[in-house]
């Protein structure tokens, strides 16, 4: 069975293989049959080690082990010698160095994109990972494949199975987006199946303990690795200024130094951290430098129509704070946005209107020169992608995604791919996300646009990170081991904890809440699973006058030609549920979930109780109701008090909005009730 440990075992333990399960072999051997699996490359021996450390855990599937010195290592290349970079007992930055300098350029332009796992059921579309891996030189994937961690664990040993027999033999790199929250949405996050359940991020911020953050981050971390996982495109340090934007739900909140806090605590759990990445280490990589949370009304980048972020208070320098606390914890890697900063002025010059994946003075001057920032640039998805006029003209509800692919090259529409390619790469950008197409970095050294040596630079911090994350050693993981970790009970009860401890008591009429169990036998339900209540003994009914409670739960309206407003109204199905509970005379508590700072004045005026979520359980949020669990978070933005109010207000700046409902900040407890 495959280790999952990096404590190494003492010297003579025997090392590790991973099982060979008859479907990998299967596979395995039509890779072969059709050529797409290459054969062993040149080497030479590395020199001896002056001390011999404790042996490294090493797992494996076909790349030999060589013994040397009483020790075990890979033979990665197959040349019955030690290659220096086989050898874990130098630095990562010799290995780099020396594995570099026998890679032609073909094979360094392979690191420079993060191409996709298309997936296929529950496993990957393995003939088109093996072309990338094989053809292209390709050793970055995102997956966003939505399955039983077990399954995930066995499609990415599938993965590296294949990348293993490879002239060199370097692992592959997979990354994901979040997956242990409540909200999927497509391109952003993974439907989570077996995975730990905890708050989205917003409500991290909203029982504002970095502690509580970093321990939920920890257990991403453990569930990511085990799933063989080791890259996490997060968190978004994006400043949530603009109430309107898609992507709040994925921030810490609307104040700079609390964000700075929370992404620096997630950072370093995620990390296992602040040391640097290591074998238990999940990258990371900060989003979406930088902004990005200034969007024009709200709108979405991923379209042309919102392209750009704007700053009409003047306040750009509050959204570079969170992403002090991801350079604080040692950040792995940034994610720029797809944005253009319109006409902002910094430094008494105007920066260049392309999106921030194309802008050097961003990436070069503020992010490596001001931060400090050496570790990998990741493009976000698609902005080497075309934009034809069709993609121009399109709007939501149409997905962004169309006939011509994805392109969001804001700035570069009429350049041409590897134009593009040559563009971010020279901005600063070390890995191009969201395609495949390494011939591109290739056709753009042979077209005089990018040097070899540029492209050498981004290789080596792409390559310096998958051996401190000690992927050359040990990229296979247990399946059995991975089903084990995810979502194991101990992992569960932090997260319902967490869930709990977020939550946001915003009105509390007559001391409604906590209800008692013994006045509330029968209960009217709307977006609550019926079979939460009956495991508890109570009775549901589909007449809320019948019932001697009603919990509905809000949705985010998401109304409008832009999908951009705030407030639910009565068209919506769940708010229909409310105004019949309420007209019924049955005591009713509105569960709305803030993916954004929702106007909630009507559904305020309705309620008797009004308990904020940031993703919840039904058994969480039950308990909560009964009081067998208290919330405990306050609001991480202001809510306006009316979609006018919302459209006054700054794109820029925080918590702004004339009149609000209710201030960042403002959380009851049951306590505070029962003191009135």
């Amino acid at each position: 069975m495959p280790s999952t440990t990096t404590t190494p075992p003492r010297q003579g333990t025997p090392v590790q293989r991973p099982r060979r399960t008859p479907r990998a072999l299967a596979v395995l051997a039509g890779l072969v049959t059709t050529g797409l699996v290459t054969g062993a490359g040149a080497s030479t021996a590395a020199p001896p080690a002056s001390e011999a450390p404790a042996q490294a855990v090493l797992s494996t599937r076909g790349a030999p082990l060589l013994d040397v010195d009483g020790l075990q290592f890979r033979d990665l290349d197959r040349d019955g010698a030690l290659t220096p970079y086989e050898d874990w007992r130098l630095s990562a930055a010799e290995r780099t160095e020396d594995l570099l300098g026998r890679m032609d350029l073909a094979q360094r332009a392979g690191l420079l994109v993060h191409g996709t796992l298309s997936t296929s059921g529950t496993t990957y579309d393995i003939a088109t990972a093996a072309n990338d891996i094989a053809n292209r030189h390709v050793s970055t994937f995102i997956t966003r494949l939505s399955a039983e961690p077990a399954q995930i664990a066995e499609a990415n040993n599938l993965v590296q199975l294949i990348a293993e027999q490879q002239p060199l033999g370097i692992p592959v790199l997979v990354s994901s987006d979040p997956r242990n929250g409540f909200s999927v949405t497509e391109g952003q996050t993974v439907a989570r199946v077996g995975t730990t359940a905890i708050p989205d991020t917003t409500g991290m911020a909203a029982a504002d303990d970095p502690e509580l953050t970093r321990r939920l981050a920890d257990v991403v971390r453990q569930e990511f690795r085990a799933m063989g996982i080791a890259e996490l495109l997060g968190p978004q340090a994006d400043l949530a200024t603009e109430p309107r934007w898609s992507r709040i739900n994925g921030t810490f909140g609307s104040d700079a130094e609390t964000a700075s806090e929370q992404v620096q605590a997630y950072v370093t759990g995620v990390q296992a951290g602040t040391d640097g990445l290591g074998a238990d280490s999940v990258a990371t990589v900060t989003k979406h430098w930088a902004g990005y949370g200034a969007q024009a009304n709200g709108y979405d980048s991923h379209y042309y129509y919102g392209r750009y972020a704007t700053f009409p208070g003047g306040n750009f320098e509050e959204h570079l704070v969170p992403y002090d606390g991801a350079f604080a914890a040692g950040t792995s890697g940034i994610m720029p946005t797809y944005s253009i900063l319109q006409d902002l002025v910094r430094d008494g010059q105007l920066v260049e209107q392309v999106g921030a994946g194309f802008n050097s003075y961003l990436l070069q001057d503020v992010l490596r020169g001001e931060k400090g920032f050496d570790g990998v640039i990741l493009s976000d998805w698609g902005i080497t992608g075309d934009c034809p006029l069709e993609c121009q003209e399109n709007r939501p509800p149409n997905r962004f995604i169309g006939p011509w692919g994805q392109g969001t090259p804001w700035g570069l529409e009429d350049s041409t791919v590897t134009e593009r390619f040559a563009v971010t790469l020279n901005a600063g950008v070390d890995q191009v996300g969201g395609t495949s197409a390494s011939e591109e970095v290739v056709a753009a050294v042979d077209a005089g646009l990018l040097t070899e040596d540029r492209v050498a630079e981004a290789a080596g911090r792409v390559l310096l990170q998958k051996f401190q994350l000690g992927l050359f050693e040990n990229p296979f993981v247990d399946p059995d081991e991975a089903e084990r970790i995810a979502g194991n009970a101990r992992f569960q009860r932090l997260g319902d904890a967490a869930q709990a401890k977020s939550l946001t008591l915003l009105s509390n009429t007559d001391d409604l809440l906590p209800v008692s169990k013994r006045k509330v036998r029968t209960v009217y339900l709307s977006g609550v699973a019926a079979e939460a209540a009956a495991a508890r003994g109570l009775e549901v009914t589909d007449d809320p006058a019948q019932a001697d409670l009603a919990v509905v739960r809000i949705t985010d309206p998401e109304s409008g030609p832009d999908l951009t407003g705030l407030e639910p109204t009565s068209d919506q199905a769940d708010v229909q549920a409310l105004e019949a509970a309420a007209a019924a005379g049955t005591p009713v508590v509105a569960v709305p979930q803030l993916d954004r700072p929702l106007v909630l004045t009507g559904v305020v005026e309705t309620a008797d109780a009004v308990l904020a979520n940031y993703g919840v359980s039904d058994e969480v949020l039950l308990e909560t109701l009964f009081g067998e669990r208290e919330p405990g978070g306050t609001l991480p933005f202001e809510l306006p008090s009316s979609e006018e109010a919302v459209s006054a207000q700054l794109s820029d700046v925080a918590d702004d909005s004339a009149d609000p409902l209710f201030d960042r900040g403002f959380g009851l407890s049951y306590e505070d009730s029962r003191h009135r």
